[in-house]
């Protein structure tokens, strides 16, 4: 068979045949291959551009090297779909010059995406939606976020998944796709926002000028001023309670510190507050009789003494 072979080669048909199809299909096969591999590379070049830039404008310096594994990641992703996309047309092109019938490829590669398309919606839709919540960085690891009404930590961003750990420890798993309503609260700063009751014979004015004693000391303290962007801002009287009036307070803080920040403040209120004598109301009832309820008499079963108004 070998020798057969070896002596088609000193046929002059099949060498001519041969030549030919080097020179149409041969060169048209190498052509392709080359115009996928410079496809690849320029696609490849522009993802690395994009990742660049993205990685450029990240201006939470607490989560760079977060931010750069996520860009890695997406763009690895990114550039294993671009190979598999444009080498899979590049053979489809490659065995029609073979001379190979590609219909019940072409066919076969339809029905295949068509049944993925209706079992794997789900998994199609969470994975798209995996991909713009970490390309457009909406959360990180290690944030506090709210994902459809549930607040925690951040643990796991995936293409398909998010999961968040609660204050209780437990753990929610949110498919991507089913991702209404997510709530990013330590993205670039956070806040931490105090109502302050005081009681009404308060002197409003006075209160707030002590608060802001309290918000000055608090920002210079060397263990708390690293954490707090600005001072404490007064914003001034924000309701009349049932028992107390409600004094507004912000304190703008590094991201995740808030907490922390805000329990510090509340503590130094209290303190102060009981030093300079300002009342701190609770919620407590007065009963009043007037003219139309009178006193009315009580005897005792156990002896004969009545006891009545006037008595």
């Amino acid at each position: 068979m070998f020798s057969n072979i070896v002596n088609n080669f000193y046929d002059p048909e099949f060498a001519q045949s041969l030549f030919d199809w080097l020179v149409t299909s041969g060169i048209r096969i190498l052509i392709i291959a080359a115009c996928a591999f410079v496809l690849i590379r320029i696609i490849n070049g522009v993802i690395g551009r994009v990742e660049s830039a993205a990685a450029s404008r990240t201006t939470d310096f607490l989560s760079a090297s977060e931010t750069e594994r996520r860009l890695r990641t997406l763009a690895s992703l990114l550039r294993s779909m671009v190979f598999l996309v444009i080498a899979g047309i590049a053979a489809v092109m490659a065995l029609k010059e073979l001379g190979m019938d590609i219909a019940p490829i072409i066919a076969g590669a339809g029905i295949l995406g068509l049944a993925v398309s209706f079992g794997g919606q789900n998994l199609v839709r969470d994975v798209i939606s995996g991909f713009f919540i970490i390309f457009e960085n909406q959360i990180r690891v290690g944030d506090v976020a709210i994902i459809n009404g549930q607040a925690g930590t951040v643990e796991e961003i995936n293409f398909r998944t998010t999961v968040i750990r609660d204050l209780q420890g437990i753990v929610h798993v949110f498919p991507n796709g089913s991702i209404t309503q997510l709530s990013n609260q330590s993205k670039g700063w956070s806040r931490y926002v105090i109502d302050v009751g005081v009681a009404y014979k308060e002197n409003i004015d006075y209160v707030m000028e002590v608060l802001r004693e309290i918000g000055d000391g608090l920002y210079k303290d060397n263990k708390f001023s690293s954490l707090i962007l600005e001072p404490l801002e007064i914003l001034g009287v924000d309701n009349f309670g049932d028992s107390d009036v409600v004094i507004k307070c912000m304190i703008k803080t590094l991201p995740l510190k808030q907490w922390e920040v805000g329990r510090e403040l509340r503590r130094r209120i209290k303190n102060t507050f009981d030093l300079k004598g300002i009342e701190i109301p609770f919620p407590h009832l007065s009963v009043y009789c007037g003219e139309a309820s009178k006193p009315f008499g009580v005897r005792l079963e156990a002896g004969e003494t009545v006891v009545g108004a006037g008595e």
